[in-house]
């Protein structure tokens, strides 16, 4: 039930950020569709641990902020390559064993890395990542296993 009352509430604040309107029938229409969806879900068995994962809340506080200054610098490691007259770019593919154990850690694992600028995930596997690179540091960055940790932490036991 918890997760229910999580799903709606996240649902109608997603809504009415994305909508911008606040008069009294839209807020009642937006709450009444986050609630429909829920029910939706919940009769489809969707809403779980997974699939709302309530847990992760806590660690995602330190996550994000962790993903976002890795994206500043790749991003500007990427910015200076583009404007760089010689491009000095090394494209390679690595492939690496991840550390996660369940679906949403390979998934942020991957998405992570994806949304790190210069990298991009290509496969994903409980067994091993392809990941493309643009420069040999890159490929580097991606093999030292730092953000396979800081996922693994952000994840926690499996």
């Amino acid at each position: 039930m918890l997760r229910a009352v999580a799903s709606v509430l996240l649902l109608f604040a997603f809504w009415v950020v994305l909508s911008g309107f606040l008069t009294p029938f839209l807020l009642a229409a937006g709450l009444g569709s986050a609630i429909a969806v829920v029910w939706f879900a919940r009769r489809m068995n969707v809403v779980d641990r997974e699939s709302v994962p309530l847990h992760l809340v806590s660690r995602a506080v330190w996550y994000w902020p962790w993903l976002f200054k890795e994206i500043a610098k790749a991003a500007w490691d990427v910015a200076k390559l583009v404007v760089n007259p010689r491009l000095p770019i090394a494209p390679s593919l690595v492939r690496f064993r991840p550390g996660q154990h369940t679906h949403v850690g390979l998934c942020t694992h991957a998405n992570s890395i994806t949304l790190t600028p210069g990298t991009i995930t290509v496969e994903v596997s409980a067994t091993e990542m392809l990941v493309h690179a643009l420069t040999a540091e890159g490929a580097e960055g991606v093999l030292s296993g730092v953000m396979d940790r800081q996922v693994t932490r952000f994840e926690g036991p499996g």
